[in-house]
């Protein structure tokens, strides 16, 4: 059992010193950085909660921008829809009617009541005549040229009645009323506005042209508002993230460019550094003496410079080192 102990121990040292050199952080001299692709994928749910109808697409296929992901149950939100629609037809029509005076059948009438008038009136006016001739020849009584006279007068006074009730009859609805109607009108629209923009929430499209990295539900199944239903990931959209030594951290920065190379990708590309950790990461404890300062890193993250379908996510990946 003895002579097993320093055995293992030995095996453990070797095995860690295979580890820190296969897998721990180069030196700055090394031939390359080490890192991995990874993926912008975008998680799609709802702003409301609820039941789940249909999922349109399946993990692992590809959805066009604009495509239908998934289908809430919308049947409260449509018929909400509908009423209001029935209310923006109601409150047209009433300003319609406000703005537009009487019916037809009640200027009809009035018209026809402006033409008894004037038939009175006329025929007034032949009493008139005929009494007026009769009292200056002393035919008839002057109480009976009276008459006639009181008369016209009468017919006259009905028949102005008479238009002037014509002319309000053609005249709309007072403004101030007229203004409350069209109040009403916008009120509605703005309301079935909304209740159109919450329908479509019911339903999830996809943004862009991606390929379905996962589904998180089924149909059937009930979600909470904002829960996401499916991810997406952006073909062609990857970040490069690798790690440089605490030597090389002087001459990382934003906009410098790199090359990049994995397996399958042929002759590589080119990125460009978008972000550098301002933290260093490494094994504790920390101590920084010049060997342990060259045992510490600083995440990189790149973007390419073209978009590579090659660049699958977690594909590791080698930069060359800063000049």
């Amino acid at each position: 059992m003895k002579r097993v102990i320093p055995i293992l121990v030995i095996a453990a040292a070797a095995t860690l010193f295979w580890f820190r050199d296969r897998w721990l952080p180069a030196a700055a001299d090394h031939a390359a950085y080490l890192g991995y692709v990874e993926g912008e994928t975008t998680l799609i749910g709802a702003p409301m909660g609820g039941r789940i109808i249909s999922v349109k697409v399946i993990k692992g296929g590809m959805t066009d921008a604009g495509s239908l992901l998934f289908q809430l149950d919308d049947a409260a939100a449509r018929s909400d829809v509908t009423r209001l629609e029935a209310a923006v037809a109601t409150a047209r029509a009433t300003a319609a009617n406000l703005e537009s005076g009487k019916r037809a059948e009640e200027l009809e009438l009035i018209a026809r009541q402006q033409a008894e008038a004037q038939a009175n009136l006329d025929l007034a006016r032949i009493e008139y005549v005929r009494a007026q001739s009769l009292s200056q020849r002393g035919v008839s009584a002057e109480t009976a040229f009276d008459r006639a006279k009181a008369a016209l007068a009468v017919a006259e006074e009905r028949l102005k009645q008479v238009q002037a009730n014509a002319s309000i009859a053609r005249l709309p609805a007072r403004e101030a009323e007229i203004t409350a109607a069209r109040a009403r009108i916008a009120e509605a629209d703005a309301a079935l506005a909304t209740a159109r923009a919450r329908l479509a929430d019911y339903q999830g499209l996809a943004p862009s042209t991606a390929l379905v990295d996962d589904v998180f539900f089924e149909a059937g199944e009930t979600v909470g508002a904002g829960q996401p239903i499916v991810s997406l990931l952006q073909p062609g959209k990857a970040t490069l993230r690798f790690y440089i030594p605490e030597a090389d951290r002087a001459k990382a920065a934003a906009g410098v460019a790199v090359r990049y190379s994995c397996d399958g990708c042929g002759e590589g590309g080119s990125a460009r550094i978008s972000h550098v950790a301002s933290l260093p990461e490494y094994t504790p404890p920390v101590i920084y003496s010049s060997t342990a300062r060259a045992k510490l890193v600083f995440l990189v993250e790149a973007t390419p410079a073209q978009a590579d379908p090659r660049l699958q996510p977690g594909l590791p990946i080698e930069v060359e080192p800063l000049p």
